[in-house]
């Protein structure tokens, strides 16, 4: 009795059933119910040992087997006999537990690989707390700080950074400083006093000095503060500093003027713009002497190389629809001859704007080398002056600028500058 009800509750009683004329279901000819045991043994359905347990024989014997007909009863006829699926039991109803597995082992797999990529071993004293983070502002929010690693595909030929890179992070951080103080409207470090008069602020003269190019991987941090220049400019400066030895890398210093963002031209501060910002301005020297050397006159005649036909792209363009100060740089260059390029690193540029650029100009870019011919840099082992002047095709002037170049391997590293380096 035990075992009949283990087998009744693991295998199902399937009783054989005949149409109401009484014929038996089956394809075979005779009135034969099979009922067999577990070893194949044929047993009486009224077989007290095994109650009512009937199971009905489904099993396919293969008709030939090497071309003679096995286990058929002579004068029985044979159909293909369709399997039957397995019987429905209690364990091939359970669910797959290994697909369930399988997603919890996943799950545990991700979460452990996100755990491991956090780094919660304490910081050394010398270790940046977040080298990558956003700036912030210090020292009673006059000065904004902000760090920048240098990317594979902002290096040059040289495999150092490339001016335009070390720009752009001028200007990144510029426009940060003015966001981080609530001062951003709707264009370009514009003010709520500024959007509300149709001013946007424009550069007049930025100088640029570099001591050391940082390398792919450095992380350098910009400072950046603001100061009064004259009755109706204002001077912004940059110190960009090596976080790892805290020399200073780069020094910047530029001038900003108003103008009228319809007519274009440029404007004196208004009273109310200017209680907006003169709570921000540092009283603070500026970080490169001004350059007061008039630029020579240069023309074809005077040039030594020159490269017509270059157009700003819809890239080239700002959010004040002109293009960005940073192409004009890439532009000069363009003229620049190959030998300085080649054996000469530089040093410092001296931009002066005299008017915008807009998408549908055409310009010029003219080079000329100063104290040296140019056939003779490679065996020069000095310093030499290079005049630029980018220009439309009809003559306007749009930026004329000086870039000063020195040997490659010339290193004038030094951290004299009293503001001291902080993690950004």
């Amino acid at each position: 009795m035990v075992a009949a009800a283990a087998t009744h509750a693991f295998l199902p009683v399937v009783s054989p059933t005949s149409d109401s004329s009484g014929k038996p279901l089956g394809k075979f000819g005779g009135s034969i119910v099979a009922s067999v045991d577990g070893r194949g043994n044929g047993l009486s359905s009224k077989s007290p040992s095994l109650g009512n347990l009937r199971v009905r024989a489904n099993a396919q014997i293969p008709p030939k087997v090497n071309g003679s007909k096995v286990g058929v009863m002579d004068g029985f006829e044979t159909d293909e006999v369709t399997p039957s699926s397995p019987p429905r039991t209690f364990i091939n109803q359970l669910p797959d537990w290994s697909m369930l597995l399988a997603a919890i082992t996943t799950l545990f797999l991700a979460a452990e690989k996100q755990w491991m990529m956090l780094d919660w071993k304490p910081k050394r004293p010398d270790m940046l707390v977040d080298p990558f983070g956003f700036g912030k502002i210090v020292q009673d929010s006059l000065i904004y700080r902000q760090n920048f690693s240098i990317r594979s595909y902002e290096i040059g030929a040289d495999r150092t950074a490339s001016i335009e890179t070390l720009m752009n992070h001028l200007q990144e951080t510029a426009l940060n400083h003015v966001k981080s103080e609530g001062l951003l409207d709707d264009g370009f470090g514009s003010t709520p006093g500024m959007s509300k008069n149709n001013l946007i602020w424009v550069v007049a003269k930025m100088q640029l000095l570099v001591d050391r190019y940082p390398v792919w991987g450095d992380v350098v941090q910009v400072t950046t503060w603001v100061a009064a220049s004259g009755k109706n400019g204002m001077r912004r400066d940059w110190l960009v500093r090596d976080t790892n030895t805290g020399d200073v890398l780069t020094r910047a210093s530029s001038l900003w003027v108003m103008m009228n963002k319809e007519t274009r031209k440029l404007s004196k501060i208004p009273e109310e713009v200017r209680e907006e910002i003169s709570s921000y301005f540092l009283e603070y020297p500026p970080v490169v002497d001004e350059d007061s050397r008039k630029f020579p006159k240069l023309n074809e005649s005077t040039a030594d190389s020159i490269r017509t036909g270059l157009t700003p792209r819809w890239n080239d363009l700002d959010v004040n629809q002109h293009v960005n100060n940073v192409k004009y740089v890439g532009w000069i260059l363009e003229s620049t001859p190959s030998t300085v390029l080649e054996t000469l690193e530089l040093a410092s540029v001296t931009l002066e704007y005299r008017r915008e650029c807009r998408k549908d100009s055409v310009l010029e870019s003219l080079t000329s080398v100063v104290e040296n011919e140019v056939g003779d840099l490679a065996a020069n082992s000095g310093f030499i002056e290079c005049q630029h002047l980018l220009r439309l095709e009809d003559g306007g002037e749009i930026v004329k600028a000086r870039t000063d170049w020195r040997p490659k391997s010339y290193n004038t590293i030094g951290s004299s500058n009293p503001l001291p380096v902080e993690s950004a």
